[in-house]
């Protein structure tokens, strides 16, 4: 699994605490769509690419007792959907935790993806590409701040 970091716990992204997965890849929509750099992940761009064993990053996960959640994060993940795919069904044979997915598509930019993923329990994901301008705001689904007020999280299964 391609990934440029791991984060063994992380307390602000999501209701539950979580182990953070960054991902390595993104289309950069968000700076497209506003016309200059926006991203707030960009320096993860520049970070090394290693290639992770799925299975160690789920013993990982077992062995502490704190976290109760995986988050995938980094660059976008949905740009990275097979190796995502591969981990979560890997970790669904052995757990039911949430996951929580942060993505800056929209829905409709990723149904079928999306469709693929209702088969799993527990899957809630963040949609919506960071506009600098907007207002921050919590998200009663995530339980967290999100940057920008057309960034919402839901349980798609």
């Amino acid at each position: 699994m391609k990934l440029v970091g791991i984060i063994q716990e992380d307390f602000v992204n999501y209701r539950k605490p979580g182990m953070l997965l960054e991902f390595p890849y993104c289309s950069f929509k968000c700076n497209k769509d506003a016309g200059y750099t926006v991203c707030q992940n960009l320096e993860l761009s520049g970070y090394e690419v290693f290639d992770f064993d799925i299975n160690e990053i789920i013993e990982a996960y077992k062995a502490n007792p704190l976290t109760e959640s995986v988050i995938f994060q980094g660059l976008e993940p949905f740009d990275s959907f097979y190796d995502m795919m591969q981990f979560i069904t890997a970790f669904r044979s052995q757990l039911q935790d949430d996951i929580v997915i942060y993505t800056g598509y929209i829905e409709s930019e990723i149904y079928d993806k999306l469709n693929n993923l209702r088969e799993f329990e527990n899957v809630y994901v963040k949609f919506g590409r960071f506009k600098p301008n907007n207002e921050p705001h919590f998200d009663k689904v995530l339980q967290v701040n999100l940057s920008s007020d057309n960034q919402y999280g839901i349980k798609i299964s």
